[in-house]
């Protein structure tokens, strides 16, 4: 074993638990260097702790250590090849809340670039820096909106051109909310308030995605302050109406609301300059583009199944390679010590002597080189080794 993996992540953790974990990117390369052969994938949806052998344990005790809690119960472990292949779905965006999504491809660099690494995390690192750029290069993966959060993002995208500088307010801070920060944030937009009517709530997504936390009424006074409000509360009625809105703007304000019963009047589309999206709207924006986006999966599904090809077959070189310059070593010392029992010889038969009993080795040697070699990519290719060693006697001079 020469990599493991432990982690926690959207798939297994809730957001409560995934915040304890959390570390800015400074702390998570710190966290790395003091595991020492480790890199700390560390992301609003993900902690992850990728270790070289030997250390797995450790890198459990530290996620429990950061969570204050066991965590038998949701974290993940993997070895080798599968930690391999998790990382490279994380990278090419596969493992993502939002799939296709880009933003993963960055985190994983920069996760990378801070800790220093051995030669095994290195490989797998790049490996998966590779493929996730292919991944976007030739796929459309993350060109279609995947979920309703997503979808809104994108329509908004769609009415401002682009969204670097447009403040958001989001009114309610649960599930959809949190995906839609994400969102938004994703594409560079500025979560100005969040609106809740648990400012505890509001407060813990400021805290990962900034803004400011507001309670429900305080909502229509600051209207005239942003460019796209959000709604996804569970309120039983209408929490904006056509008289809530300022009456001067010159901005266009964009409402897209993901509530069910609505929290926006549909009349405030009757207003100039206001854009109102509803779940329906959004929904049928996601089931259009729903086929095309599986295509593209699965086009990436193979480009991340061709690296993790590539990364069996020079992890089985690491044991092949080694433990054949090992046997050709063992029988060339085994011919010198015979050689050397010869009684004197002169100069011309004793190279002859050398010459024919290094062929010999060749020849015999030949073959069970060749079939190893052709093995070494194979699933078998380990118990081929093992076979050798133990045959040859070679685990005794390791």
């Amino acid at each position: 074993m020469r990599l493991s993996l432990v982690g926690i992540s959207h798939h297994v953790a809730p957001v409560e638990l995934r915040e304890r974990v959390n570390l800015p990117l400074e702390a998570a390369a710190a966290l790395a260097r003091r595991l020492g052969d480790a890199v700390c994938l560390s992301t609003c949806n993900r902690t992850e702790l990728y270790v070289g052998a030997g250390s797995e344990g450790e890198a459990l005790a530290t996620l429990e250590e950061l969570a204050g809690e066991p965590l038998n119960a949701v974290a993940y472990r993997m070895q080798d090849e599968a930690a391999a292949v998790h990382l490279f779905r994380v990278s090419a965006g596969r493992d993502s809340l939002i799939p296709g999504e880009s933003e993963i491809l960055g985190q994983v660099r920069a996760a990378f670039d801070a800790a220093s690494p051995g030669p095994v995390l290195d490989r797998v690192f790049r490996q998966a820096l590779q493929v996730g750029k292919r991944v976007r290069t030739e796929t459309a993966i993350g060109e279609s909106p995947a979920s309703v959060p997503a979808a809104a993002a994108a329509l908004a995208e769609q009415v401002f051109g682009k969204l670097e500088g447009r403040r958001v307010l989001l009114v309610g801070a649960g599930r959809i909310g949190e995906l839609a920060a994400g969102s938004l944030s994703a594409r560079g937009a500025t979560i100005a308030y969040v609106a809740n009517r648990s400012l505890q709530a509001a407060e813990e997504l400021t805290a990962r995605f900034g803004g400011t936390a507001i309670g429900l009424d305080a909502v229509p006074a600051r209207l005239a302050e942003v460019d796209v409000v959000l709604t996804s509360t569970s309120a039983p009625g209408l929490l904006i109406g056509p008289n809530d809105l300022p009456s001067r703007r010159r901005q266009p304000l964009f409402f897209i609301d993901i509530a069910v019963p609505r929290d926006v009047d549909p009349e405030v589309r009757q207003i100039d300059g206001c854009f109102l999206y509803d779940i329906d709207d959004l929904e049928a924006v996601v089931s259009q583009t729903l086929e095309g986006r599986r295509v593209e999966a699965e086009h990436a599904e193979r480009l991340v199944v061709e690296e993790a090809e590539r990364f069996r077959e020079w992890t089985a070189s690491l044991e092949v390679v080694p433990t054949i310059a090992q046997l050709r070593a063992r029988a060339d010392a085994i011919r010198a010590a015979e050689l050397a029992k010869l009684p004197e010889l002169p100069e011309e038969q004793r190279h002859v002597v050398e010459v024919v009993t290094a062929q010999i080795l060749n020849k015999l040697l030949h073959e069970p080189t060749i079939r190893l070699k052709e093995v070494s990519t194979g699933e078998d290719a380990a118990g081929y080794v093992r076979a050798l060693r133990h045959l040859f006697g070679l685990e005794e001079t390791r």
